[in-house]
């Protein structure tokens, strides 16, 4: 006994830093020791119900106002002409992945004057003899972590020395948020045909409380955003903009793709930016795909005073009457529509509340039909089809980002981006070295 007490003293400094990194770490979740219920029939359908026929007519005015109401009550403004600009490629790497395709970085500007933000987009060209699809990433850390071994350039504009994920740290949120919550697994990308570009959103507007509604504030747009997501949101149809303007980059086969509040700002882009071909939305939780006037898990409340910033200010006002607010996000999976989207879930991440983001999709699911697209498929949590317009991915495990959602990923992204299987890819996979 007397041997097993110092042990424990001896590494007890050690187990405190690792629980306090841990609660920062998780700041933005439950680390996931309940299981979320599969039982949907005994919850509360999503209100108020869609009017498919009216959100579906030609005149648009449905859809502008569901838009205009999201504005006013959540996100704030999307930044109408708001400038973007970008320079020339640079190349990174000519022969990335052992002669597999190039790494090359981009810098864009969003706003103009002396508030314009500029970021540092990274993309991964696979070596193909037509355009080929492109997964745009916002990372939780910056691209000298997506890309540990390689010289791309960091926030301040210097080659990379180290990243955010180096060490300690790193290693416990790997432990936490899994092995891709940073590390990006291009070679899966470029096997499924897939270009894979990623940026780090707080480069563009930081995710903090002050510093995120102050660098806002200062764009110099027409129209600044007034919330993080609807910047961030922004910043992913920016990158649309450079990519759109690659011949290597088939123009209508380009998705999003986020985890947790950039799932949020993917959603989000995908309704005001229809250019955007697919979106692959990782446990976007409230605010994104779950529904706001459920009481399980972080709740719009809970998560709207810890990060005021990510919403509009206009939102503090709903807090205390949820029950009451105009607009619900089985609204916004049915602005995205006929967009195909993945909603991504793990059943111990009760934070994030996968059966009410269910049970969303299951009330957007009729606007995919109209559109003549299959919505969700199946009434089973358990079930995944990713050929589906609403493809619902759930998964054992937490509030992470793991080998098995990559896997579903490129699953989802195959089936809608070479539907015809595995030929489609077959001028991609002749130009390989």
């Amino acid at each position: 006994m007397h041997r097993q007490v110092l042990w424990f003293l001896a590494r007890l400094p050690l187990l405190v830093l690792i629980f306090v990194v841990a609660l920062m770490m998780s700041s933005c979740t439950m680390l996931g020791m309940n299981y979320a219920s599969l039982e949907v029939d005994n919850k509360p359908a999503a209100i108020p119900p869609i009017d498919v026929s009216a959100l579906n007519n030609p005149d648009g005015r449905e859809r502008n106002r569901l838009m205009h109401t999201f504005e006013e009550v959540l996100y704030g403004p999307w930044p109408y002409n708001m400038p973007v600009s970008f320079g020339d490629w640079t190349m990174i790497d000519p022969e990335y992945l052992d002669g597999r395709g190039t790494l090359e970085e981009v810098a864009i500007t969003i706003g103009s004057g002396e508030g314009a933000r500029t970021f540092h987009m990274v993309t991964a060209f696979p070596n193909a003899a037509g355009p080929v699809p492109v997964v745009i990433s916002q990372t939780f850390a910056d691209t000298c972590s997506v890309f540990p071994d390689e010289p791309v350039t960091d926030a301040d504009g210097n080659i990379c020395d180290g990243g955010m994920m180096d060490g300690f740290p790193g290693w416990v949120a790997t432990q936490i948020f899994g092995t891709y919550i940073a590390l990006a697994p291009v070679e899966r990308y470029f096997d499924a045909g897939l270009a894979y570009a990623s940026f780090y959103a707080s480069d563009f507007i930081p995710d903090r409380k002050e510093a995120g509604p102050a660098a806002m504030a200062q764009l110099g747009g027409p129209i600044n955003p007034t919330s993080a997501l609807m910047a961030w949101a922004y910043s992913f149809s920016a990158a649309t903009d450079v990519l759109d303007a690659d011949p290597r980059i088939d123009p209508k086969k380009v998705a999003v793709m986020g985890h947790s509040r950039h799932g949020k700002s993917a959603l989000i882009a995908a309704a005001w930016d229809r250019r955007i071909g697919a979106v692959v939305a990782h446990q976007a939780g409230f605010a994104g795909a779950s529904l706001s006037r459920s009481h399980t898990g972080e709740r719009l409340d809970r998560m709207a005073r810890t990060y005021p910033h990510w919403l509009a200010p206009e939102v503090q006002d709903w807090l205390d009457k949820l029950d009451e607010i105009p607009v619900d996000q089985h609204e916004l999976l049915a602005l995205v529509a006929p967009t195909p989207v993945l909603l991504g879930n793990g059943r111990r991440d009760v934070w994030s509340d996968p059966n009410s983001s269910f049970r969303a999709a299951e009330a957007a699911s009729p606007v995919y039909e109209a559109d003549g697209v299959a919505g969700l498929t199946s009434s089973d949590m358990r079930a995944f089809d990713p050929s589906a317009g609403l493809a619902w991915w759930l998964r054992p495990g937490g509030h992470s980002l793991v080998s098995k959602d990559i896997d579903a990923f490129i699953s989802f992204l195959d089936a809608h981006f070479y539907p015809a299987g595995p030929a489609d890819r077959a001028d991609i996979a002749a130009s390989r070295h």
